[in-house]
């Protein structure tokens, strides 16, 4: 554990060289949002979950993401996984309910992909989705992003 907290704090250092720090959080229009800052792409009965650029803003660097094992199920709003930064380590959540079916393997290698990529390369999860009525719980970029905006003003 104490090596993989030093790595942890080298890598921490080394990326914070590379990270650059936005003013303002990117939301993309054609995902879905989680109150608990997951994203999901749904593309047929597939979805592609991260966590949103807000969130990774908020957490700082990231030194370690703890990915699932390919073929669990996961429920919507459940935890699967862990993402652990420089500053803390959260929970991340399902926005769907059905079976993992690939995880980002790039990620244990490159975690801060999920800084510098958190829609595109830095994707944690994919799902083949169970239930897509589910979406229908989840906040389109306008709601999440005055969600954001509230939730902001409230820290």
């Amino acid at each position: 554990m104490a090596s993989r907290l030093l790595w942890a704090s080298r890598a921490a250092s080394y990326l914070r060289i590379s990270v650059f720090h936005r003013g303002f959080s990117s939301v993309l229009k054609d995902l879905k949002y989680a109150d608990s800052h997951e994203w999901v792409k749904v593309e047929g009965n597939s979805a592609t979950v991260g966590i949103t650029d807000h969130a990774q803003d908020h957490l700082g660097d990231v030194v370690y993401v703890e990915l699932p094992e390919v073929g669990a199920p996961v429920e919507q709003g459940s935890g699967f996984g862990a993402v652990e930064s420089v500053k803390a380590t959260s929970d991340i959540n399902s926005p769907v309910s059905g079976k993992i079916v690939e995880v980002n393997e790039e990620l244990s290698s490159s975690p801060g992909l999920v800084n510098s990529s958190p829609y595109e390369k830095g994707w944690i999860i994919k799902v083949e989705v169970s239930d897509s009525d589910e979406l229908k719980n989840l906040m389109d970029a306008d709601k999440y992003s005055k969600f954001c905006e509230e939730e902001d003003a409230k820290h």
